[in-house]
């Protein structure tokens, strides 16, 4: 196996990081990953056959998706190739090509491996498909975005893709195990440190190792570190969260879900998840202003009141007091009556406008300011509803091409509930007096 870590570069002169070092050499001493590499893994079902087609790895960063690229070539004894998507452009690519024609003349295919491939724009993304069909290579790429979004329609059907997941804490103590046998010995920390160690490393192997490597460096001779001592000496990782890409879509649907299911403790700690990813307040301010409107709705008026009332008041006081007034409306939201009865009547509603054509009010409600307008029957038969019983006339005010329409239907929720008798008061009233 060293031959090929000596053929990517991999073998260097000089000490080389812990991470570098604990590299699995074959694909079973890969962890985490099981639903690909274990014995029903997709993976493991291609290998089966010795032959692999173009593959996308999506999954977060230190799950193995470098690691296992090299593998699986030396595996299918194809060229292993590596570049970045960040730091490669055109001319690299022609000359990747090249050299992977020139190889598969010799009777050896490559296996290009693209770190980070969404960063290529689409012109870039589309000049892998003739080498890919045509067999010149056989495409790896990594990404830690959704290829959904990301990825060309084009090459995503040419391709599989495999979703790694983020190791699991049990993953990460086995790789934090086996560094400890490969240094031959232990980690100076307590088991409760150990244990804050394994959640500083989220889930990311390449992590926990340089994590573990920092712990060793500090460490004096019979030297132990607690959780407390432990945090000191290696600060605390960033968390995982790109404001501009999957991280921060998924964490403020998981907080909107949360709120629209009721549960203020799941909400908090959506919410908190993004303050601490450094997530801007005011933008998660407009998002629960939205939630007011669009999941609560009439169903407590209030909460669009408390929604606007908490933005100004992170306005006035910053961070970190107002941040506790947006904590208050995710409560208050989450504990709310719902309901999407505004929302569904304004999308009905919509449609109608969309597709009705340009028809014109009904002339009775039309004013008529002008001798030719009274002529034309504008403002006939007009009903001043404060001059009738109970204040409602009962009068038609949808154009006469369309008839009636009902779009908003208010559930028997909250405040919503006295809105359904007034309407149902009201239907009554209009079929009595029409």
């Amino acid at each position: 196996m060293s031959d090929l870590f000596e053929a990517s570069g991999l073998m260097q002169s000089g000490p080389r990081p812990l991470a570098d070092r604990m590299r699995p050499t074959r694909l079973s001493d890969v962890v985490g990953q099981d639903h690909l590499l274990g014995d029903e893994g997709t993976l493991s079902r291609m290998l089966k056959t010795r032959t692999l087609g173009s593959l996308i790895f999506w999954g977060p960063p230190g799950t193995g998706k470098t690691t296992i690229a090299r593998l699986l070539a030396n595996e299918t004894d194809l060229a292993f190739e590596q570049i970045s998507a960040i730091f490669s452009g055109v001319a690299d690519l022609k000359r990747v090509f090249e050299a992977a024609r020139a190889r598969r003349m010799g009777g050896k295919a490559t296996l290009l491996f693209v770190d980070e491939i969404h960063r290529f724009n689409r012109a870039q993304q589309d000049s892998f498909l003739p080498v890919m069909e045509d067999g010149t290579i056989t495409l790896v790429g990594a990404t830690t975005e959704n290829p959904s979004f990301e990825l060309n329609a084009a090459l995503l059907s040419r391709s599989h893709v495999m979703t790694f997941h983020s190791l699991s804490q049990e993953a990460v103590n086995q790789l934090l195990s086996r560094a400890e046998e490969s240094e031959e010995r232990k980690l100076p920390l307590d088991e409760e440190a150990r244990q804050v160690l394994i959640r500083m490393a989220d889930g990311d192997g390449r992590s926990a190792l340089t994590l573990a490597e920092d712990v060793w460096r500090a460490a004096g001779e019979d030297e132990q570190f607690n959780a407390e001592r432990l945090q000191e000496i290696v600060q605390r990782r960033a968390p995982i969260y790109d404001k501009s890409a999957d991280g921060h879509y998924n964490l403020i649907s998981a907080l909107h879900k949360s709120v629209r299911g009721s549960d203020p403790d799941a909400s908090l700690y959506w919410f908190c998840r993004m303050l601490d990813g450094g997530e801007d307040p005011m933008y998660l301010a407009r998002r629960l202003i939205r939630m007011a409107v669009e999941d609560i709705g009439l169903a407590d008026p209030n909460a669009l009141v408390q929604a606007n009332a908490s933005r100004d008041a992170y306005q006035m006081l910053g961070s970190p007091e107002g941040e506790l007034a947006l904590a208050q409306t995710v409560i208050y939201l989450a504990t709310a009556p719902k309901s999407n009865g505004a929302y569904v009547s304004y999308k009905a509603a919509m449609r109608d406008a969309k597709s009705s054509g340009s028809h014109l009010p009904p002339k009775h409600i039309l004013n008529a300011p002008t001798k030719l307008m009274k002529e034309e029957g504008y403002g006939e038969g007009y009903a001043y509803d404060h001059d009738a019983p109970d204040g409602f006339s009962g009068q038609d005010y949808f154009p006469e091409q369309m008839g009636r329409k009902r779009y908003y239907d208010p559930p028997q929720r909250g405040f919503e509930r006295e809105l359904r008798k007034r309407l149902e008061y009201w239907e009554k009233l209009r079929k009595e007096r029409n």
